[in-house]
């Protein structure tokens, strides 16, 4: 795949776009449907089994974080709309100040939510920004309404893409994070990140596909390749703007499966 980048979007992402692998295409031609595997498979994982490409009239998403304001949860579920990440956290130091109010709005509206962390592992350790993500917002239940937290972990919008870390050194960091994550609430984390930064920022590892859903970010009408290990994708971010506020996505597989997600 050939990547080409794009400066940071507002809310500190970078994405890459380019040409969809031709074998992932052709997949999803062949295979229309997806296999439901059981919730045990789901809660550790990814939940689906299936090439890895999500349809458009699969559950539709969307991220927020402290630059959507005001949002109208109720017009956003009216749009089709069933589930929602909303940053909490970011570094050791940030709490965003909209994730209470965007966070009880979408559980108002009858939307499956989760937070989600931007990590910044240049600054403190991988259990540290858990423990912080944890604290304001980052929690996990099993009632059916309560997706795992996420760790997004990709370009540095300050610096270094990598954080000054070696790929050796990137893994631990989030070996330590996932590790911290569920010890607190017996799930791992699912990560969100591009195939391109992941492959150049911790060699492309495949230490975390067994245990972690995967959220992919590409801006394409096709996932293309994805990180090593994973075979699928649970969500993919298609696109940073739409009908609906905030960045767009989309859940690999139904509404059962979505909701098994966020049972346990």
């Amino acid at each position: 795949m050939v990547a080409i980048f794009v400066p940071s979007l507002p809310n500190g992402r970078q994405m890459d776009t380019g040409t969809p692998a031709r074998h992932r295409h052709a997949a999803m031609k062949a295979s229309p449907l997806l296999v439901f595997l059981s919730v045990t498979a789901c809660c550790n994982a990814a939940i689906l089994s299936g090439p890895g490409i999500a349809k458009r009239a699969d559950p539709q998403g969307i991220d927020v974080s402290d630059y959507q304001t005001d949002i109208d949860w109720t017009t956003v579920k009216n749009n089709g709309v069933t589930f929602a990440y909303i940053k909490a956290t970011e570094g050791t130091s940030f709490i965003s100040d909209e994730f209470s109010s965007q966070y009880t709005g979408a559980t108002n509206a009858g939307l499956i939510r989760g937070g989600y962390h931007f990590a910044h592992p240049d600054e403190s350790s991988g259990a540290t920004q858990a423990s912080f993500f944890l604290a304001h917002g980052g929690g996990w239940s099993g009632d059916g309404i309560t997706l795992p937290g996420a760790l997004d972990i990709e370009y540095n919008p300050d610096g270094d893409e990598c954080y000054d870390l070696t790929a050796a050194e990137m893994v631990s960091w989030i070996k330590d994070f996932s590790t911290t994550y569920h010890s607190a609430t017996t799930r791992y984390p699912v990560i969100y990140t591009t195939t391109d930064w992941w492959t150049s920022c911790t060699g492309n590892s495949a230490a975390f596909a067994a245990n972690s859903p995967l959220w992919i970010a590409r801006y394409s009408s096709s996932i293309g390749t994805l990180p090593a290990g994973w075979e699928y994708t649970t969500f993919w971010q298609y696109a940073d703007s739409g009908s609906n506020p905030g960045d767009q996505d989309m859940f690999n597989g139904n509404a059962a499966g979505l909701k098994a997600i966020a049972s346990g």
